[in-house]
């Protein structure tokens, strides 16, 4: 049976520091601020865990969009001076709140790259899941209030002037909203993050209230003074959706569920690895943007306790191969039982 631990073997790529860091030399506010924004790590060998390396990217791709929905609501902000739109203001407001959402993931991201502890034995990473509930939480919020604002505006119809300067930051703001979806989203599958999938899905139902302002723009432009609103409500039915898709995102990751693909993949894999008879029991679950496998395999009840050993290291060795985000496996060896055997006799009671 080999231990769950955080591999210093080379899968091929060169992760090694060209040089050793002199901490001594990058003291200060600023070398604290590069720390806190680029979390590295020093291992024995000096190799990055790859971990760490997907909370780089997360945090790289939090801040970049950050970047850019402040700069789209800043934009729209001195449209909605000069025009007066309550729509656009909305809109405004809910970009605002969207670059807001990077902040809990961005302290996820820090909290999840801690190491294990005796009370936390696997570690930190499902801060990452407590963020995306937060942000499932903001979206429910952005949607309840597209829903009032619209059914506002429906009740009380609101003139608005400078319609091509509104249209355009409509533009803006569904363009820069979608480019961060998009970004948040690829990253997100990328290193496995639902929480940050889920800000990315957030971004995008902003986009569809700009779309809605938009829409609401070509209506008030043909006169019908009633399109604002009632394209807000059909927007709002759209962000309830998404809010579907991103809340049983993050119920499935709390309670452990995994795509029953990878977990064909895993059987595969130990079915080929030299010295595996059977397949046993597989479990996987997501700690952050990392998984962690916990396997059993049957193996010839003549081997002996060191190849016995071998078979599940190879085992083990494979399945990081096979899986680029599994941090850490257990890998059982059972011997095949003869006949009349059972070798799991005394545990018969406790289970």
């Amino acid at each position: 049976m080999t231990k769950p631990r955080h591999h210093d073997h080379d899968h091929g790529d060169d992760h090694e520091h060209g040089r050793k860091h002199d901490h001594r030399t990058r003291t200060g506010v600023l070398a604290r601020l590069r720390h806190l924004l680029r979390p590295h790590s020093h291992e024995a060998a000096e190799q990055v865990d790859a971990a760490l390396e997907g909370s780089v990217e997360g945090m790289r791709a939090l801040w970049i969009s950050l970047a850019a929905l402040t700069g789209t609501a800043a934009l729209q902000a001195v449209v909605v001076a000069i025009s007066g739109s309550v729509a656009l203001l909305v809109d405004t407001l809910h970009n605002a709140a969207d670059a807001l959402t990077a902040l809990p993931l961005a302290v996820a991201f820090i909290v999840g790259r801690r190491p294990a502890n005796r009370r936390y034995t696997y570690g930190y990473g499902r801060a990452e899941d407590l963020a995306g509930v937060v942000i499932v939480a903001v979206i429910a919020a952005s949607s309840a209030l597209a829903a009032y604002a619209a059914v506002s505006r429906l009740a009380h119809p609101h003139p608005v002037s400078n319609l091509a300067a509104v249209a355009v930051a409509a533009v803006i703001g569904f363009t820069g909203n979608e480019l961060v979806a998009r970004y948040r989203i690829q990253v997100g599958r990328k290193i496995g993050s639902a929480a940050l999938v889920a800000d990315g899905l957030h971004a995008r139902t902003d986009g569809f209230t700009s779309l809605a302002v938009l829409a609401g723009v070509g209506g008030l432009a043909l006169g019908w003074r009633w399109a604002d609103p009632v394209v807000g409500l059909l927007i709002t039915v759209a962000i309830l959706a998404v809010l579907r898709q991103a809340a049983r995102d993050i119920y499935r990751r709390l309670m452990d569920a995994v795509d029953p693909a990878l977990v064909n993949q895993v059987e595969q894999t130990l079915g080929a690895t030299p010295g595996v008879l059977e397949v046993g029991q597989v479990r996987l679950r997501w700690i952050g943007h990392r998984l962690r496998a916990e396997c059993e395999v049957i193996v010839d009840p003549d081997a002996t306790a060191i190849a016995a050993h071998e078979t599940a290291v190879t085992a083990e060795h494979q399945l990081l191969h096979a899986l680029p985000r599994l941090s850490a496996a257990l890998v059982h060896a059972d011997p095949q039982p003869r006949e009349g055997a059972d070798h799991h006799a005394v545990l018969a009671s406790h289970r």
